[in-house]
């Protein structure tokens, strides 16, 4: 399962509406090769479940995830932050043994 903290439902439905984007479009989230501790994650807007995908939801928002991504996902939380150390979007990874200063990239 992946998760969606409060801060980041808030953002999610704050950019849906500045983009005009239907209830129907959720979250893709994933992993791809890259960044300076090796993974890096991806998220983006998504109305339509691919083949192979597990699809979550929480507090009303859609989550899709190709398996592959979610092998390195189970657990995790998105969060977001907005303070003084950085805005935007945070992976809580259970699973992620090191991860970058900035918190795009981690390692397992």
């Amino acid at each position: 399962m992946i998760t969606v903290s409060e801060k980041a439902l808030a953002q999610v439905e704050r950019l849906k509406s500045q983009q005009n984007l239907g209830p129907d479009y959720g979250l893709r989230i994933s992993v791809k090769g890259g960044g300076c501790s090796g993974l890096s994650y991806g998220l983006d807007f998504e109305n339509e479940e691919k083949k192979g995908d597990q699809v979550f939801e929480d507090k009303g928002v859609k989550l899709f995830v190709d398996m592959k991504s979610f092998l390195y996902l189970a657990g995790t939380q998105l969060d977001f932050s907005d303070g003084l150390n950085g805005k935007g979007f945070h992976f809580v990874n259970p699973n992620a043994a090191r991860s970058c200063g900035c918190g795009e990239s981690f390692s397992v």
